[in-house]
């Protein structure tokens, strides 16, 4: 072997040693693969590797090195074959960084494919779609838009604002930021969906400080904002219910005030009247104020008369779903009913009691509601003041509120009250109704 200072330093301490000797003794480590470079070459052909990785023992040790060889044969003066000259350049140190450079590109594709946030790369002044992670595509309904400028792949968006968002930052290479910001969304077939979005457009530049690409990270937040929107809603609808709740604790304390003839029987009147109130709301509380059942809201009327009064009630009638201001108007009316009943019609003595019955037909465009409260058993004339708080209540209140009519009949059996309305009034905007 004869060779120059470069590979001298290439052959490391294998050098002088390997100065004059044979290549297949000198590198015997791998003399089978020598052994085909010297065949090939004293038959005159030439050999050309790239990258080859062999094992060598140039610091007495197993060494991967990675080199490009070209292989050709000397000529004597006959013009035969007598030797091989070689042309070495080791690579092993651009091989090991392209090896760790692909290896942080495999890692940083697998963490953008598993981001949580929607990710996009996009390429030049139309942002054609460089690349997409399954955040992405799921925002986007699956659709195919590698390759595409982003105004052809999501052609809805166009006069949304996005575009023009994108053409500032890759004119003025600044970032910019948005945070709930509304989209509609052709996700799917023909169907446009609102979505809320908080995203980053940042710019890439080159070495030149020229911005190239643009890239997209973001979240899907439309779950937070509509659930940020129904807790405002919320609020607002429970400021109301305070209000009216107050202004209706306020009408019971001076109407009853009014029509008490002292302040025990106000007080009890005023306790009793705000339970029941009590009462109706609980029943709403427990259905979200979607509504409640009537036959709920006529049982939990009547649970105030405990004892064997509780027992002489008879209720029938079909499903009907009361809207929250019906409930609550029919719950303080069945209320005084009940307590007009005890002190003065059929539940007075021992053997009287109480039917509650109500139907329903799909007479007219928005049905028709009947609902009687009749007294068996009880006095056939009015013994009562019935011009107090209790009967504007059930004669003026309760069917100004349902938009319908009421009466009172007093028959030979008893004290008959009958409301007349539309079901549609009754069901309001309750959500079983």
């Amino acid at each position: 072997m004869i060779y120059n200072d470069a590979y001298s330093i290439f052959a490391g301490g294998r050098h002088p040693q390997l100065l004059g000797s044979n290549v297949r003794e000198g590198w015997a480590e791998v003399a089978d693969f020598n052994d085909n470079v010297m065949k090939v070459g004293l038959a005159g052909g030439k050999l050309a590797y790239r990258d080859q990785e062999l094992v060598l023992h140039r610091k007495g040790v197993p060494e991967q090195v990675w080199m490009d060889l070209d292989y050709s044969p000397v000529l004597d003066e006959r013009g035969k074959p007598a030797g091989v000259v070689a042309i070495v350049v080791e690579t092993t140190e651009r091989v090991l960084a392209d090896r760790r450079n692909a290896a942080e590109h495999e890692r940083l594709q697998q963490l953008f494919e598993q981001a949580p946030a929607f990710m996009a790369m996009l390429e030049g002044p139309q942002h054609r779609f460089e690349l997409v992670n399954p955040e992405y595509r799921k925002l986007i309904g699956e659709r195919e838009v590698l390759g595409k400028p982003v105004s052809e792949a999501l052609p809805e968006i166009a006069g949304q604002g996005f575009v023009e968002l994108l053409d500032t930052v890759f004119e003025t290479g600044h970032a910019v930021s948005r945070f709930s910001e509304r989209v509609l969304l052709q996700r799917s077939g023909e169907t446009v969906e609102e979505r809320y979005l908080d995203f980053v457009y940042q710019p890439i530049k080159n070495d030149d400080g020229k911005v190239t690409n643009i890239f997209v990270q973001g979240s899907d937040v439309t779950l937070r904002v509509r659930g940020e929107n129904h807790q405002r809603l919320l609020v607002n609808e429970l400021n109301h219910r305070v209000k009216n709740t107050l202004a209706s604790v306020q009408s019971i304390v001076m109407q009853t005030l009014r029509g008490s003839h002292s302040m025990d029987e106000a007080s009890g009147a005023i306790s009793a009247r705000i339970l029941a109130l009590s009462a109706a709301h609980n029943v709403l509380t427990d259905e979200n104020w979607d509504g409640a059942d009537l036959s709920v809201i006529v049982a939990s009327s009547i649970d105030a008369f405990d004892g064997p009064a509780r027992d002489r009630f008879r209720i029938k009638g079909p499903h009907v779903r009361l809207g929250p201001r019906a409930a609550l108007s029919m719950s303080l009316a069945l209320h005084e009913l009940a307590t007009n009943a005890v002190k003065y019609g059929s539940l007075s003595n021992e053997t009287g009691f109480v039917i509650i019955e109500w139907s329903v037909s799909n007479r007219g465009d928005d049905g028709v509601f009947m609902l009687t409260w009749s007294e068996i058993g009880g006095p056939s004339a009015p013994v009562s003041d019935r011009k107090g708080f209790g009967s504007r209540l059930i004669l003026r209140v309760l069917p100004l509120e349902l938009g319908g009519t009421a009466w009172i009949d007093y028959g030979p059996e008893g004290f008959v009250f009958t409301l007349d309305t539309t079901l549609r009034a009754v069901e309001e905007s309750a959500s079983g109704g």
